[in-house]
């Protein structure tokens, strides 16, 4: 069995998948939920880790990687060896905080853009891991930020699609050379 966690936390030159930008359909797909966690998925699992790190991300969703399946790999300290990245197969938030607070986030998929995004500070996670066991997991900060962000790539929603500040993300978007047209803005 591959362990996921002998992913190597650095930089390939030839990150095995292929990250999508704004603008690729692909993006706006809803993802379908993995039936069986197997050495196929496993495989997915280490490829997408070494193309987060290879990017200097700090999560990936599987369908920025042009994978329609319900997989997130996140890791918020991906310069400490010995922070172990999280890896949510199937995740469904089951609790969020009536906290919410605003910060800055950025995307593989727009790379160059941060704007300022309002979430829940705290959330409850039921997953599967990489050996299909059910797991939960109450978080708080930035990793229930980048879970929520994460998720969103799931539902076919990117972070822009949430910020509120019209002016501050058409001229980020323009700056990086995307499509305003691309956002689909939440109401």
């Amino acid at each position: 069995m591959v362990s996921v966690f002998a992913v190597e936390k650095k930089k390939l030159k030839n990150p095995p998948l292929e990250i999508h930008y704004l603008g690729d359909r692909v993006l706006r797909q809803p993802a379908k939920r993995i039936a069986k966690v197997d050495d196929k998925i496993r495989t997915l699992i280490k490829e997408m880790l070494q193309t987060m790190y290879s990017a200097d991300g700090i999560g990936l969703a599987a369908p920025q990687v042009g994978v329609n399946k319900q997989l997130i790999v996140i890791d918020c300290e991906p310069d400490n060896p010995d922070n172990l990245p999280l890896v949510l197969i199937n995740p469904k938030i089951t609790r969020y905080s009536s906290q919410t607070c605003n910060s800055d986030e950025g995307c593989l998929s727009i790379p160059g853009v941060y704007l300022e995004v309002n979430r829940p500070e705290a959330i409850e996670v039921s997953y599967k891991d990489e050996n299909g066991k059910p797991k939960k997991l109450q978080t708080s900060d930035l990793l229930a930020r980048a879970i929520q962000h994460e998720m969103d790539h799931l539902n076919g929603v990117m972070f822009v699609d949430r910020v509120e500040n019209e002016i501050a993300l058409t001229e980020e978007l323009q700056k990086k050379g995307f499509a305003v047209s691309a956002v689909e803005p939440i109401k």
